[in-house]
């Protein structure tokens, strides 16, 4: 088995691709997935999509193989171009792929370093493929791993604070841009966690929130969980709204724009309109007086957030290294108990058998059995302690594999899925 991982992000593609790439609901994620799972060579799957970044998370048997699969059923999904997507992915393999992994649950590899969505996206990714089987045993190793990855970074840094989302920094330029927020009106389309997010970061900046959804009655109680007051609008005021309104900022899952040319008037005042959705809500569209950023248009500001926080970076990838070290020997110690185990199990069943034996033959009494029972383990437990320490400093050794079969095989000793099945995806906690 081996890891695998091919990154599609604000790296190595423009918002135009990730568009094309993006699964904005569940049904395409679900069959997605079932396509990737019926290549035998594919044993386990995990897609993440956001706006930032489409994420494929896997266990094969065959990285070669596997990358060329998944990325031609990438293409059959997004008809981009199985060459271009290939020149483009960022494509992981076991340690590189651990190590990203981990990276992007710590939102370092995030356009925003240090933003706290991204983990809570990974765990739904996660939930989302537990749910359906798509993951057993390898993958949820790996992901339990990252998120205590993740806690240790928060823990140790300061990357979780402050301006620090795609959303935020939004609020952050049209502050920038505004300056005086107070009584300047800003909307917001949509009313899922992007939304509320937004939300909160234009209370937080003084502006008076406008809130329209096409679902009204979920805008309502979005609104309703502020204490301040958030005006909610019917969906069918949208045109006259974008033409009243200075800022606007939307973040919807619809995957076509919802926002286009013909539903725009000339307007004597500036408009500045924030599109952090993928796919993008707003079309193509020119006029005087508005200026639109998408999600990468916000660089500026991140690139001014990434200089910040460069030493508190460094804090966090050194956690990152150490810790996907950690995650490989704590996989090997998983190969090396059962073979302790066994070689014990295999020694009581031996002392069982010539116990027998001998109170048959009449060696011992019955009486005898019990203290006889003690002595042997005794002597088997003090000759088994240094082959037992010897073996378990073993298991950070690249030739951890080859020691490990040729024991099984010199001592009969037999393979546990007992014990591998205690690590299977229903003992992890994801709501951490």
């Amino acid at each position: 088995m081996s890891y695998l991982s091919i990154s599609f992000s604000h790296k190595n593609t423009d918002i135009q691709t990730r568009e094309k790439l993006a699964f904005p609901n569940e049904e395409n994620k679900d069959r997605f997935l079932k396509q990737l799972l019926d290549d035998e060579n594919i044993e386990e799957a995990i897609l993440l999509s956001t706006c930032n970044r489409v994420e494929i998370i896997t266990s094969v048997e065959s990285t070669a193989k596997a990358s060329k699969s998944i990325i031609q059923k990438l293409d059959n999904y997004s008809k981009i171009g199985f060459e271009d997507l290939y020149d483009r992915a960022d494509i992981y393999e076991n340690d590189g792929a651990i190590h990203h992994l981990f990276s992007v649950a710590s939102a370092l590899d995030s356009l925003v370093i240090g933003e706290t969505q991204i983990v809570g996206q990974l765990k739904d990714a996660f939930r989302f493929s537990l749910s359906k089987n798509y993951c057993e045993q390898n993958l949820p190793r790996a992901l339990h791993y990252s998120f205590k990855c993740a806690a240790a970074v928060r823990n140790a840094t300061s990357l979780g604070t402050g301006s620090v989302s795609v959303a935020s920094t939004a609020v952050a330029k049209a502050k920038e841009i505004i300056n005086d927020t107070a009584g300047v009106k800003a909307l917001v389309i949509g009313a899922g966690e992007m939304s509320e997010l937004t939300i909160k970061h234009l209370l937080s900046a003084g502006f008076d929130v406008v809130l329209i959804s096409r679902d009204t009655k979920k805008a309502q109680m979005l609104a309703d969980t502020f204490e301040e007051h958030i005006d909610v609008k019917e969906y069918s005021k949208l045109e006259e709204l974008l033409n009243e309104i200075p800022v606007m900022i939307t973040a919807t899952s619809a995957p076509y724009p919802i926002i286009k040319q013909e539903m725009v008037k000339e307007c004597s005042f500036e408009r500045f309109w924030f599109d952090i959705a993928v796919p993008r809500d707003i079309d193509d569209i020119e006029s005087s007086n508005l200026m639109i950023y998408s999600v990468d248009d916000l660089q500026d500001i991140v690139n001014s957030n990434m200089s910040l926080r460069a030493e508190q970076a460094k804090t966090a990838y050194a956690i990152v290294n150490k810790m996907s070290l950690e995650f490989f020997d704590w996989l090997k110690s998983l190969e090396i108990e059962p073979v302790v185990k066994h070689m014990y199990l295999k020694a009581e069943e031996i002392i069982d058998k010539k116990v027998e034996h001998a109170m048959k033959k009449g060696f011992i009494h019955k009486d005898d059995e019990a203290n006889i029972r003690k002595l042997c383990q005794t002597v088997i437990n003090e000759y088994l302690h240094q082959p037992q320490k010897k073996i378990k400093s073993i298991s950070k050794d690249n030739q951890c594999d080859i020691v490990v079969g040729t024991l099984q095989s010199i001592f009969g000793l037999k393979s546990d899925t007992n014990r591998l099945n205690s690590h299977n995806c229903d003992k992890f906690k994801i709501n951490e």
